[in-house]
């Protein structure tokens, strides 16, 4: 059996470079959307171009091409709560009221927007405003009231969503600095005051 012939001293081959990291593909599509829902909330869709969402999301107009094919089907994305309503509608029904308020809190928190608030904030006027309200009854409201029993789901499941949304506005927009504060440092707090009004209306 030969030997293998090594000197003494001799360094040991180096170890490969590893391999350039990959884009994380997903955080760049939330980044575009993130981006694309931040235009929207804005401007009119018309007035919107790829390079607008292009250079607020920190990539290339042909990157967006990749992901979504073209403006149109970006923004089907972006008007779609989906997604969203999913997460928000993410929990046992008796519980679901503190649920529903430390997503909108959380969400606000931590990526500065809940997609939920799009359809307060966003231009609603000609075709486009009528898909987000129609996608937003369907994706929200019709989901939720979906999951009641009782009386009336459907005007409960509005009442319950539009307290969402003045909870939104008012860390968002009015900026409360007694909501902000507490919520920056105990959300769950927040979620017992405010979750028990909430659930008034999911499980009356």
């Amino acid at each position: 059996m030969s030997a293998v012939n090594t000197r003494p001293g001799t360094p040991a081959a180096p170890a490969p470079a590893p391999a350039p990291a990959r884009r994380d593909a997903e955080a760049t599509k939330a980044a575009i959307l993130r981006a694309a829902r931040y235009l929207l909330a804005r401007h009119a869709h018309a007035d919107i171009t790829l390079k607008d969402v292009a250079e607020r999301a920190g990539v290339s107009a042909p990157l967006i091409l990749k992901y979504f094919g073209n403006k149109d089907s970006l923004f089907a994305r972006v008007m779609s709560f989906d997604t969203d309503a999913a997460a928000l509608l993410d929990a046992p029904l008796e519980g679901l009221g503190r649920h529903m308020v430390r997503h909108v809190l959380e969400s606000q928190r931590d990526r500065g927007a809940d997609p939920l608030l799009r359809i307060a904030f966003a231009p609603l006027h000609g075709d486009h405003g009528d898909v987000l309200r129609a996608n937003f009854r369907a994706h929200v409201i019709d989901a939720l009231a979906a999951r009641l029993t009782g009386p009336d789901p459907g005007l409960r499941a509005e009442l319950a969503v539009a307290q969402l949304i003045g909870l939104g506005v008012m860390y968002g927009i009015a900026r409360g600095p007694r909501l902000r504060e507490r919520a920056a440092t105990d959300v769950g707090d927040i979620a017992d005051r405010y979750g028990p009004a909430v659930q008034v209306q999911l499980t009356p």
